[in-house]
């Protein structure tokens, strides 16, 4: 029988990462040409093809961002791969948080690997000129996955931090 952390972790993992990968499928398929507004929810809400080479605000290393970027990314993904695997096999909201930040992670490394134009983002909101950055499906999943594991981790008591690692993940 499955741990409660793997019944939670993979199935969630796998969502997120084909709905982020199908859903940018769909907006190059359809959101053409590039970087052309179409309201949704009048200004508010927007779907607007977008491609960034950098990472979220616009960070940039440059002609090394792709390069950089992807492997900022294998590197987080192994990190939070190894930090389920030590995770307590009843764990199934850090299994939750850990899935939605690999999963965003990876389905952005997909992206990177995929084109040199980089990560396609197409979700626009705000008001006006007053816009958010452009994102993605797997941004949403990085941002409340972080947010519940900061969460998560600010409650847990200090003692109880370090989980042995269990038999089987």
């Amino acid at each position: 029988m499955l741990e409660r952390k793997a019944q939670v972790f993979w199935p969630l993992l796998l969502v997120l990462l084909l709905t982020d990968c199908s859903t940018k499928r769909l907006a190059e398929e359809h959101l053409l040409p590039a970087y052309v507004p179409r309201e949704v929810l009048g200004d508010a809400l927007r779907l607007t093809l977008a491609y960034n080479e950098g990472a979220a605000t616009g960070i940039t290393f440059g002609p090394l961002s792709r390069v950089a970027f992807s492997l900022a990314a294998l590197v987080v993904v192994v990190v939070l791969l190894h930090q389920f695997r030590r995770a307590a096999a009843h764990d199934g909201w850090l299994a939750a948080a850990l899935a939605l930040v690999t999963g965003g992670a990876a389905g952005n490394l997909l992206d990177r690997l995929r084109s040199a134009r980089g990560v396609v983002d197409f979700i626009d909101i705000g008001v006006g000129e007053y816009r958010f950055w452009i994102f993605n499906v797997a941004d949403v999943g990085v941002t409340v996955g972080a947010v519940l594991l900061a969460i998560l981790l600010w409650r847990r008591d200090p003692a109880r931090l370090e989980a042995p690692p269990s038999p089987s993940a």
